[in-house]
């Protein structure tokens, strides 16, 4: 999924490039005395480094994936990843764990696509939208969602637009909406007459200039978790409230930043899996209730990266806030955090055909894109 630039950062810095040849992770530190809980050990069963692939730089919405990291966290500049020793409620699990930034630095090519040429990937950050697209040529199979609810919105401003209250309104507004190009959920909206062909406007970048310029006679894409704030409390060129609605509730139901893996190496990695993500689970519900440290770490990572990319604790704080408040983390219809409904990602699939079309395999259900199996029921908000 295509994140946004924070506040007036320049385009240039999201211009896509080829990727380098995947570099092979360096080795993880020698073991060190501490001692490994037999409730949370992972060793002999998962990989020494197990490496997650993210698909944009560090933020709080990644909270869950960075919460595994314990001390001492090592932040490679040059790699753009965070590494340290994997820990679950701050118990160490006698593994590794290295979280690997995306976007830009990876190209900004798909995560499934660089799942396929990184042999070193456990788990790759991959909505459910792109499983979809790429089910036949990079099956993936996502274990565990962090995220109940996709944080994606449109946003608008109530002044300029005081009738507005849901996308679909905008429709009847004429109002211009600017998003990334190739977003699936655009074509989505257009084909199911939520918005008018004529009215959306594809060159967005990331970039709040556009928005400002037109003193809000635009709309545009975002994140409920991020926009809101940044506009109102760290761009003075606007410094007022956005109106919005979340994509998710529009009908394009997907699961976002769901950690996956590969299809054809789940069978090898089912016994890692099985303890791995109620750790996971649990970090989630960590993070969500004590997310100080892990937002530090977050902050910390961008600083030293030096990119177009930045955070502040502040952001990252608000981010959280939100999150629990709209349900974008939480339980969903039952007890559980991280567990995905199927009757959802099959609601999914005939909106997605409409988009993708042959691509989507014809036999392809929710079952083949999603699994409850080593989901730990009793883990919850």
């Amino acid at each position: 999924m295509k994140r946004l630039l924070p506040l007036a950062l320049l385009a240039a810095g999201c211009a896509s490039q080829a990727p380098d040849a995947p570099s092979a992770p360096e080795a993880p530190p020698a073991a060190t005395a501490a001692v490994v809980d037999p409730g949370v050990d992972l060793r002999g069963v998962c990989p020494d480094l197990v490496v997650v692939q993210t698909d944009w730089f560090p933020e709080a919405e990644y909270g869950a994936t960075y919460e595994l990291v314990g001390e001492p966290a090592v932040v490679d500049a040059s790699r753009k990843v965070v590494r340290g020793p994997l820990v679950a409620g701050g118990k160490d699990t006698g593994v590794q764990i290295e979280v690997r930034t995306g976007g830009p630095a990876i190209g900004n090519q798909k995560v499934v696509s660089t799942m396929r040429q990184d042999e070193s990937i456990l788990l790759g950050y991959v909505t459910t939208d792109e499983a979809i697209e790429n089910a036949a040529a990079i099956p993936t199979v996502a274990v565990v969602a962090p995220l109940e609810i996709n944080p994606q919105v449109i946003y608008w401003d109530p002044a300029t637009y005081p009738d507005v209250k849901t996308i679909g309104d905008l429709k009847g507004a004429g109002a211009t909406v600017r998003y990334f190009q190739n977003s699936p959920y655009m074509t989505y909206l257009a084909g199911a007459g939520i918005l008018a062909e004529s009215q959306l406007d594809g060159s967005y970048d990331g970039s709040p200039a556009v928005f400002v310029a037109e003193g809000g006679k635009v709309a545009q894409q975002g994140f409920a978790s991020a926009e809101p704030y940044t506009y109102e409390k760290q761009l003075p060129q606007w410094g007022k409230p956005l109106s919005f609605q979340l994509i998710h509730d529009t009908g394009w139901e997907i699961y976002a930043q769901p950690l996956a893996i590969r299809a054809d190496r789940l069978e090898a990695n089912r016994a890692c899996l099985k303890r791995l993500v109620p750790i996971v689970q649990q970090a989630a519900v960590d993070f969500a209730g004590s997310p100080d440290e892990t937002i530090g770490l977050i902050v910390r990572a961008v600083a030293e990266y030096k990119d177009f990319w930045l955070y502040s604790e502040a952001l990252g704080q608000f981010s959280v806030r939100q999150q629990k408040a709209l349900g974008l983390v939480g339980n969903g219809a039952n007890d559980t955090l991280g567990d995905f409904e199927l009757a959802r990602v099959e609601g999914l699939l005939p909106k997605a055909r409409a988009v993708f079309g042959d691509k989507v395999p014809a036999a392809l259900t929710a079952a083949d894109l999603v699994t409850n199996e080593f989901i730990d029921p009793s883990i919850g908000l």
